[in-house]
């Protein structure tokens, strides 16, 4: 009998925690034996006093980043889902969409973000654009890529039942698809920072990438560490919600890496 699931997540935490800490003392002793400055790199004791210091504006801060990332997550995995659907089942089509499809891509994002100030404003609604672009392109290419990939056999046997195509489409084809969907949509937690960071830089009255920059221009190297640690944390608790929801939505697609079977 393998261990179960509670035991098996305690365990991932615990070595988690225990790597942070190794990485900490690491951090302390470094800046110990070679008394580097503490404007270019602060011990985590003085990290930790300024994350004390500021929480309130560190907190205030964090929480518009945090609305960004997840209006750009809902709304970049919404259009995603949308253009490979599409792809999916307009076959004509897809000589049209597939070129936009990498052309988005092809532009860096971080060129176009004062663009986007300028046409979205400072407030959060350039953010969101700037992270929906991002996420859009992993979740379009790995749900496409699903909806592409269906089983042979399951789409001859629909043939032989005389399924319609939209029946093929929602009924075979995107249940096949939705792991490669879920691997898309972790990947689009795990950039959903980079979007709403860059942009808060490019231009922003509030936000974590605004407090780091505003940091750094009066050498407040603590705070910015203070922001980015905070930073770090949303964005891992992000991907394990949604790699949480995941898992419960997709129960038969399960980690073949974790399961007993293939332990020794």
């Amino acid at each position: 009998m393998g261990e179960t699931p509670l035991p098996r997540r305690l365990a991932t935490i615990t070595r988690a925690l225990l790597s942070a800490a190794g990485l900490l003392l690491l951090w302390h002793a470094f800046v110990v034996v070679t008394d580097v400055p503490p404007f270019l790199l602060p011990s985590p004791f003085r990290v930790a006093q300024a994350l004390a210091a500021r929480w309130d504006s560190i907190a205030f801060h964090a929480a518009v980043t945090a609305a960004e990332m997840l209006a750009g997550l809902a709304l970049g995995a919404a259009l995603g889902c949308a253009m490979a659907l599409t792809l999916s089942a307009w076959r004509g089509g897809r000589r049209w969409l597939l070129p936009v499809l990498l052309v988005s891509q092809a532009v860096p994002v971080f060129a176009i973000a004062p663009l986007l100030t300028l046409w979205f404003g400072f407030g959060m609604a350039s953010k969101v654009v700037m992270a929906t672009l991002i996420i859009f392109f992993p979740v379009a290419t790995a749900f496409y890529d699903g909806l592409r990939r269906t089983e042979p056999g399951w789409l001859d046997l629909a043939r032989t039942m005389d399924a319609s195509p939209a029946a093929v489409l929602w009924r075979l084809r995107v249940p096949a698809a939705l792991p490669s969907l879920g691997s898309g949509l972790r990947v689009a937690a795990a950039v959903a920072p980079i979007g709403a960071v860059v942009g808060e830089w490019v231009g922003s009255s509030a936000g974590l990438g605004y407090l780091m920059l505003h940091a750094n221009g009066r050498s407040q190297t603590d705070v910015m560490f203070a922001a980015l640690f905070v930073l770090a944390l949303m964005a891992l608790a992000l991907w394990f919600a949604v790699d949480l929801l995941l898992r419960r939505a997709i129960p038969w697609q399960p980690d073949s890496l974790l399961s007993p079977e293939t332990t020794g």
